[in-house]
């Protein structure tokens, strides 16, 4: 699968842009920042795979997430990716628009970007905001 990357920060604004009919046939939805620290707590992907499946996209969308994914979860879908965007990972350097190459036979992900573009974008990535500072989950 080859297609360009449609980037969310969460799982909500990702499940926002399926109900907005803004995600199409070939697109590579990227959800992070829902891993085990920047969830935290490493989220499930159901309501989004879900939606995705209703909008009848289950055959010709992927989606590749920091967070995991339950028994349920149909179509293209790469998950648990680590290390997590909240700690740097590359999941974390992808921009709208990239275009992002899906090879499961090889077992691979790859981004079109030369290695200096990819430093480029890792010289200035910035650790998010903590979701919660108190409690349980901070």
């Amino acid at each position: 699968h080859r297609g360009r990357a449609r980037v969310f920060n969460s799982e909500a604004e990702a499940l926002q842009a399926v109900y907005n009919n803004q995600i199409v046939a070939g697109d590579v939805v990227v959800i992070r920042y829902e891993g085990p620290v920047g969830g935290p707590g490493m989220q499930e992907m159901l309501a989004v795979t879900a939606a995705i499946a209703g909008a009848d996209l289950g055959g010709s969308v992927a989606l590749i997430t920091d967070g995991r994914f339950s028994g349920a979860t149909r179509g293209l879908m790469i998950g648990h990716v680590a290390p997590e965007a909240a700690l740097g990972g590359p999941i974390g350097l992808l921009r709208e628009g990239d275009m992002i190459n899906i090879d499961i036979p090889s077992r691979r992900v790859d981004v079109e970007l030369s290695e200096d573009e990819l430093a480029e974008r890792h010289a200035v990535w910035q650790a998010p905001e903590p979701r919660y500072r108190q409690g349980v989950f901070a």
